[in-house]
């Protein structure tokens, strides 16, 4: 395993402990995030949604593996994260395929690759299974996720 599997190593072990601190002190000062849900985020945002996530978390659980070197740089890892959506008690299982970017020992760049209507179907029910390939809904979903961290960021 070389230094930036490790890295990234540690970064999950972290997720799996909910121990943000950790998992912030993998990436760079200029980090910059994106996933179906927050859309894209950057520096603090970043690292508040990791806050967020990890202190509001419910029956969580994390497996990852499968780190693959594309070169130098970059790299992909999978990740399944199984936990009680809060806002409607439903248990999701979303598998994610992450890619990264690591320059001089931090994470610079992590992208999330995960299906929104297949998240939609488990968090939400029968309204996600039935609108969640749907643009304006996945906004909507979008926009909620946006509004609940910049109100834990005011905090």
């Amino acid at each position: 395993m070389d230094k930036n599997e490790e890295l990234i190593s540690r970064f999950y072990t972290a997720f799996q402990e909910l121990n943000y601190d950790e998992m912030n002190s993998c990436y760079s000062d200029d980090i910059v995030f994106f996933d179906p849900v927050f859309s894209l985020l950057e520096r603090n945002q970043v690292k508040s949604m990791w806050k967020m996530l990890c202190t509001t978390a419910k029956n969580f659980e994390l497996q990852f593996g499968n780190i693959v070197a594309l070169d130098d740089e970059y790299y992909t890892c999978e990740w399944i994260a199984s936990y009680t959506f809060s806002r409607t008690g439903r248990k999701v299982i979303n598998k994610v395929k992450a890619f990264m970017r690591i320059a001089d020992g931090k994470i610079i760049e992590h992208s999330d690759g995960f299906s929104l209507h297949k998240w939609s179907m488990q968090a939400l029910g029968f309204s996600g299974w039935l609108l969640g390939w749907n643009r304006f809904f996945q906004n909507k979903i979008k926009n909620h996720a946006r509004r609940n961290l910049n109100k834990f960021m005011e905090r």
